[in-house]
């Protein structure tokens, strides 16, 4: 038995929870919330979630940790339903989750924090893959996001660690594993040597044969090296789904946000990486209604999704988060944030619908992720019917508006 764990956020967020799981082995009628502060309505959610564990079990300890907890400690303090708040950077000791702990917040200054160690996960509950953490933190300051100084500046796992836990997964069953961190590919710059992320994902594949596919997550595309990009032309089982950071397809937007990349410089990254791998799927993370973005400005981020080939959005609309430079700056009307956001989604969703057309008739592979449904190389969730687990292989036979369907090959 160990404490139920709530996850809101990230997939290292995602990685760090099943690393408290195993950190509170033997705590009975305890739950853990690990909290989001990416936008405010995470941190909404997680304040409502925590309501409603109190009111439906009145009796169990909770404890709250996670971005929002490292970044506004005193909130989470100030409600009467939570036991314990715990920082970021305590949350993956076992003894933070010792009964009679005098304190009621444990969170220290999280830039003080200089190394990441790896953690070595033994499973992830309900899953058929498994995370990795090999970076966290961001040495960057983009003016709309809360991020470093919830997870502190960048910091590494050595290649050793991250090749064992790799080999340590793939053993235990998980044939695909996904390489998580804060700004991922900001990899090994703190290291000796300062290896970077195309070296360890070529390690990684060296070393670990048995591992059946490796994915990235998101990545910030000015940062990648040209080993990755080797990999990416070269190794099969680096999966070829691609996910950027890119926030904005304006210039003056980019600027106003502190990122380092132009727009030609995503629809330039974009087409180099379909020349290497001409079955690789694109998407992004944008956002819309920046402060100061007019319509033109805007338009430019829906028409960089079909210059660059974008076709799996992830939409936010602006989400000010108190401290951070763009929420001192001229805010866009909330109704004109919500209505950008739900036509640049209703873009993403067109896009989408004009990639899956192109699968369909295909043979793909498929990673079973529970009865029923799989996910291709590129990521694209396919229902299919009968029994099946592990891999299976499939012919495509039609979309749906979230889904491809297939059936199974003999």
């Amino acid at each position: 038995m160990s404490a139920d764990i709530i996850t809101f956020g990230c997939r290292l967020n995602a990685y760090e929870s099943e690393a408290i799981r195993e950190r509170t082995a033997g705590l009975d009628n305890t739950v853990v919330v690990n909290t989001c502060a990416v936008t405010a309505e995470a941190v909404r959610q997680s304040r409502q979630q925590i309501r409603k564990i109190r009111r439906e079990r009145p009796e169990a300890r909770i404890i709250v940790t996670g971005c929002a907890a490292q970044t506004d400690p005193d909130s989470y303090a100030k409600m009467p339903e939570v036991d314990f708040v715990l920082g970021n950077a305590d949350k993956l000791d076992p003894k933070s989750y010792a009964l009679g702990i005098p304190e009621r917040v444990r969170v220290n200054d999280i830039m003080s924090v200089k190394e990441t160690a790896a953690q070595f996960v033994e499973c992830f509950e309900g899953r058929a893959r498994a995370f990795l953490q090999v970076q966290n933190g961001c040495d960057h300051r983009c003016t709309f996001c809360i991020i470093p100084f919830g997870r502190g500046n960048s910091r590494s796992v050595g290649m050793g660690a991250v090749v064992e836990e790799a080999r340590h997964l793939a053993a235990g069953g998980y044939g695909e594993i996904v390489l998580t961190g804060v700004d991922l590919t900001s990899y090994g710059h703190d290291l000796p040597g300062t290896p970077t992320l195309g070296a360890l994902v070529r390690k990684i594949l060296k070393l670990v044969p048995e591992l059946k596919r490796l994915r990235i997550s998101s990545i910030d595309s000015i940062e990648a090296d040209d080993e990755l990009m080797a990999a990416i032309a070269e190794e099969e089982r680096l999966m070829p789904h691609f996910h950027l950071s890119a926030q904005s397809g304006d210039d003056m937007i980019l600027k106003r946000m502190k990122r380092r990349h132009s727009r030609s410089d995503t629809i330039r990254f974009c087409a180099e990486v379909r020349r290497l791998r001409p079955d690789a799927a694109l998407g992004a993370d944008l956002i819309a209604g920046f402060p100061t973005e007019t319509e033109e400005m805007f338009e430019n981020t829906v028409r960089l999704v079909d210059e660059a080939g974008l076709s799996m959005l992830h939409v936010f609309p602006f989400s000010p988060r108190q401290g951070t430079p763009a929420a001192r700056m001229p805010q866009v009307p909330r109704a004109s944030v919500k209505d950008r956001a739900a036509r640049l989604r209703t873009k993403g969703a067109a896009a989408l619908q004009q990639y899956y057309s192109t699968l369909i008739g295909r043979e793909e592979t498929l990673l079973v992720e529970k009865p029923g449904l799989g996910r291709t190389p590129a990521f694209v969730p396919v229902a299919f019917a009968g029994e099946a687990d592990d891999f299976i292989r499939v012919r495509i036979t039609g979309a749906t508006s979230d889904h491809l369907t297939g059936d199974i090959l003999s």
